[in-house]
């Protein structure tokens, strides 16, 4: 008997079919039918359409036909089909199709036409089935029908998820890496809200503020984060300490940058120096004092930044004729203490030449005493101390 149908897709677990079957034997040399029967069946799918082996359930009403009667009849049985390729598939299926009443011509004779099946054959798919995102996987099948063009997809037709963190690979930074949707899909293991794909300081401590690209914040960029800056306006390259504070060498209360005596402890009010006592002149001529001429490390020659106030002395003695100067030469500690007492004479010398070649008399110098390193002015603990050190002070005095 063969057997024949056209089923058509109604969910993942209907289909609908037409079916016809045809009873035929041979007389002679010549096959004659026997009877025909159509149906149109439901069939109930009992496993997922992506698989291979796909066992179902039949059932519906017919109309037979044979060559003594004609009438409804039904059919109902079980089958599956193993698809060798998308579209064809070997089928088996068993099954009983309900005869009619009818009487034989020759011996009227009641006859019942029961039949009990079992067909073995080959299924094909006509036609393509309709994919409208273009993924591969029908619409009928597709649970992500709207995937953008070119995305790889699974057997569902959705966006493969290799790490499963809810982020399709297409749209995550870190496809192999489980991570946040908020991240594109990547981790943040200090929780600062940079991903650690961008985090250029991935183990920030909780809670602290960070910039774009996830270190701690440092708004005042001394090189100390804003969560632990005890003084987060300091200005720009100033030194700090390691709470972020300008560094106050001395302790006296006056930052390195603004003391102009770091090295030494002095009060606020005298930008960080310490006060010294004016001597009698000092305070009988206050108008009358040159600042010191600074020599550099080992050195006699007057610099030329130095130069003004050696200017300053030559003007001041030409034009006050009752008033002379006295001079000390110092050294920094570096050297022995008679090399140091030596390089103190020469450095008076030197400057001594350069008023007298200004046109004031040698007699306007009324005393020249080298010191060496005995009297220091600053530290020579430290380059800065030392270069304070290394000096010629004046004493304008008045003679008359």
């Amino acid at each position: 008997m063969p057997e024949g149908y056209f089923s058509r897709f109604l969910s993942p677990r209907l289909d609908l079919m037409l079916k016809g079957d045809l009873g035929v034997f041979r007389s002679g040399l010549y096959y004659n039918t026997d009877l025909a029967n159509a149906f149109l069946n439901l069939r109930l799918k009992l496993s997922d359409e992506n698989k291979n082996f796909r066992p179902y359930l039949f059932a519906g009403p017919g109309f037979l036909a044979d060559n003594r009667t004609s009438g409804m009849n039904f059919d109902l049985g079980l089958g599956a089909k193993y698809y060798i390729s998308p579209a064809t598939a070997f089928y088996f299926d068993a099954g009983y199709l309900n005869g009619i009443k009818s009487v034989t011509v020759a011996d009227k004779i009641n006859v019942t036409d029961n039949i009990w099946k079992v067909t073995v054959g080959m299924e094909f798919d006509f036609g393509k089935a309709k994919d409208s995102d273009m993924d591969g996987v029908s619409d009928k099948k597709d649970k992500c029908p709207d995937t953008p063009a070119g995305v790889v997809v699974d057997k569902n037709g959705c966006p493969v998820d290799t790490d499963g963190d809810g982020v399709p690979d297409y749209l995550d930074k870190c496809p192999t890496v489980k991570g946040l949707v908020s991240l594109n899909g990547c981790p943040d293991a200090d929780g600062d809200g940079v991903a650690d794909i961008d985090d250029k300081c991935p183990d920030t401590p909780k809670g602290w503020k960070v910039d774009a690209t996830g270190c701690p914040l440092d708004q005042d960029h001394d090189g100390v984060a804003d969560a632990i800056d005890k003084c987060p306006d300091t200005p720009a390259g100033v030194a700090v300490d390691k709470v972020g504070c300008p560094v106050d060498t001395d302790g006296d209360g006056v930052p390195d940058y603004l003391d102009k005596c770091p090295t030494v402890a002095g009060p606020k009010e005298n930008n960080g120096c310490p006060v010294v006592e004016k001597t009698a002149e000092e305070m009988v001529a206050p108008e009358m004092k040159i600042e010191p001429v600074y020599f550099d490390y080992d050195k006699s020659n007057i610099l030329n930044v130095e130069k003004a106030k050696i200017d300053k002395l030559v003007k001041l003695l030409k034009s006050n004729k009752d008033y002379d100067v006295n001079m000390t030469g110092n050294a920094d500690s570096k050297g022995t203490p008679e090399y140091n007492m030596a390089l103190s004479k020469r450095r008076i010398d030197s400057v001594a030449k350069a008023i007298t070649a200004s046109g004031v008399k040698l007699n306007r110098i009324s005393k020249e005493k080298p010191l060496g390193d005995t009297k220091p002015a600053a530290t020579n603990d430290t380059e800065e101390g030392r270069a304070l050190n290394r000096r010629v002070e004046f004493e304008v005095i008045k003679t008359k």
